[in-house]
């Protein structure tokens, strides 16, 4: 069995929908966090959720899945608390698969498993074309770092220190996050054009 733990961080505010929650948007007939846990699940890795304390509809999004939930009581202070949390919780590789992109297949998930070499230091990124993206695999000896990280910035202070293989996914897989209302609904219109075309 790899020795990789995927991290899905759903502590955010998702300030950015104005009053919506992006991570319980439906996509593929439920919540798109509970889709984004499915397709983790689905390559036979554990899984880590974080969420924010006292976040029932989150949490019951996850009814009846086996995955770890871990609380973050300091989630208010970015997407660093998440991984801080997580990187606590494991001793082995983590895979960071954003909850906000609905693109991402159990496919793809399977193409960076593939990929990445236990033996190196080697950090595994998804990619659309040349342009860097997610889900992104960090050996286990990065966890330290991981675990000091601060802000809202995610491990993007670990990338420019460290070598990075891009792996390519299919089309934007790899970026497209969806963050507004406006981003949603472009998403479901290209969608739509797609699945008619």
């Amino acid at each position: 069995m790899t020795a990789l733990t995927i991290v899905i961080p759903a502590a955010g505010s998702a300030s950015r929908m104005r009053g919506g929650d992006k991570l319980l948007e439906r996509v593929d007939g439920q919540p798109l966090l509970r889709r984004q846990v499915t397709i983790a699940l689905a390559t036979g890795l554990p899984t880590i959720v974080t969420l924010r304390p006292d976040d029932p509809a989150r949490q019951s999004a996850l009814i009846g899945l086996p995955v770890q939930l871990i609380e973050v009581a300091d989630a208010a202070t970015g997407m660093s608390a998440s991984l801080r949390a997580a990187a606590r919780a494991v001793s082995t590789a983590l895979m960071i698969l954003p909850a906000d992109m609905p693109d991402l297949t159990e496919a793809d998930l399977r193409t960076l498993i593939a990929a990445f070499d236990q033996d190196t230091a080697v950090i595994q990124r998804g990619a659309s074309g040349a342009t860097p993206g997610h889900p992104v695999i960090l050996p286990a000896q990065y966890l330290t770092e991981i675990a000091r990280l601060s802000g809202d910035e995610g491990a993007r202070s670990i990338l420019p220190n460290a070598p990075v293989r891009l792996v390519p996914l299919p089309e934007d897989h790899a970026t497209t996050d969806l963050d507004t209302p406006e981003d949603w609904a472009a998403w479901r219109n290209r969608r739509s054009g797609a699945t008619s075309a």
